[in-house]
């Protein structure tokens, strides 16, 4: 392993770019190889294994076990590259005028890359303040992985001190970031001869009044007075994204699928939002539909459930975010990560704190800056001297 800082995380960053962890495919590869770098200091994780045995999260505490300490949170998994024109291998890591480039080298494995890399610090530091990883799986399909590794954290003796989740702000603190609700409704009708449409049930016509109240409800959203400034979009959102339906022009289409989300401010207010329209839905929708059929109706499944994260910008948490990046700013964002869950679950108090630009996530030639892991190193640095201190 390369003496310097910088050339260690390169190094680390690009073992775990070489892994393709697509979200749909196993990170256990990954993750031993994650076992085996710790091993070398002397370090054991604790794996969190999921139902198919193919996915595995890792809990890992370096200093004592008996003190609450910090996590530093990052996942594993990286969004599709097909379709993106990359102008390299994506699971190969490039380097170019000082932007390390492939698949989530900002989203998020530079992070995770830096955390590896000041492990020899932490181990020999003697912390008095225990230092956590929690190295997560399918963040990018609706934040799986985290939660049985945090409902273990949960059930520990012990409850860390906060959370800084890296997820790219370039080293900004963030202290908020909106929830998420996602509701699929599958709409049964009955199929007829387009000659004798009358006689069906179009579970076309039936989803586009569906979608209609959700367009109405997203604009009430957006009038609404409760507001809040530090958000790019100040209000919660709402919105159609997926709709399938139909056979043929000549057939009345008994099926239909649509698909929408909310994100809200508040802590809850996605689940809300999408519980008003279901209940609405049931309530105008589906008697309708019945009454013509009592075969026809309407089937609802949660997609996707994360809670908006609220950290108050005086909670402990933040002051020392601010202290250890060397600045006194703080934001939110509309994106949702990991943070509101280790909130949520684990009762651990969270912000997200990560090097990189989310404009590169998901990107062909998605790169990160070496400048940007390099401030992330020194933020590493500086709480390992706190975690030594205090």
């Amino acid at each position: 392993m390369p003496s310097s800082r910088p050339d260690r995380i390169r190094k680390l960053l690009a073992d775990l770019v070489g892994f393709d962890t697509i979200s749909d495919r196993t990170n256990l590869p990954l993750i031993a190889h994650i076992e085996r770098y710790l091993a070398g200091f002397g370090v054991k994780g604790e794996r969190i294994v999921d139902e198919t045995g193919q996915k595995a999260a890792l809990w890992v505490t370096i200093g004592p076990e008996d003190r609450p300490g910090f996590v530093l949170s990052g996942h594993t998994d990286v969004v599709p590259v097909v379709g993106q024109d990359w102008s390299h291998d994506p699971f190969k890591l490039a380097e170019r005028d000082g932007k390390l480039y492939g698949r989530g080298t900002t989203d998020m494995k530079g992070f995770v890359a830096v955390c590896l890399a000041m492990v020899p610090e932490m181990v020999d530091a003697r912390l008095k303040t225990p230092i956590h990883l929690a190295i997560s799986y399918d963040e990018e399909i609706g934040c799986v992985g985290v939660r049985p590794m945090l409902r273990e954290v949960a059930r520990k003796k012990v409850r860390p001190l906060g959370c800084f989740v890296g997820e790219p702000t370039q080293m900004q603190v963030i202290i908020g970031h909106k929830g998420k609700h996602g509701v699929r409704a599958t709409f049964r009708g009955l199929a007829r001869h387009s000659s004798i449409a009358p006689e069906g049930v179009n579970a076309i016509e039936y989803a586009a009044e569906l979608i209609v109240e959700i367009r109405r409800r997203a604009m009430a959203l957006a009038a609404a007075h409760a507001t809040d400034s530090l958000y790019d979009v100040p209000h919660s959102t709402l919105l159609t994204s997926i709709v399938h339906g139909g056979a043929a022009l000549n057939i009345v289409p008994d099926t239909c699928t649509v698909e929408f989300e909310c994100r809200g401010i508040g802590i809850t207010e996605s689940r809300e939002v999408t519980d008003a329209i279901v209940a609405w839905a049931k309530a105008e929708l589906e008697p309708a539909m019945k009454a013509r059929n009592a075969e026809c109706g309407i089937a609802f499944e949660e997609i996707l459930d994360y809670p908006a994260l609220d950290t108050e910008a005086d909670a402990p948490i933040v002051t020392l975010a601010k202290s250890l990046a060397g600045r006194n700013d703080h934001a939110k964002v509309a994106f949702g990560t990991e943070a509101s869950l280790f909130a949520d679950i684990a009762d651990i108090p969270s912000v997200v704190i990560g090097p990189g630009s989310i404009a590169q996530a998901h990107t062909p030639d998605e790169f990160v800056e070496m400048a940007e892991l390099e401030k992330c190193g020194g933020f590493v640095e500086r709480l390992i001297a706190h975690c030594v201190k205090s």
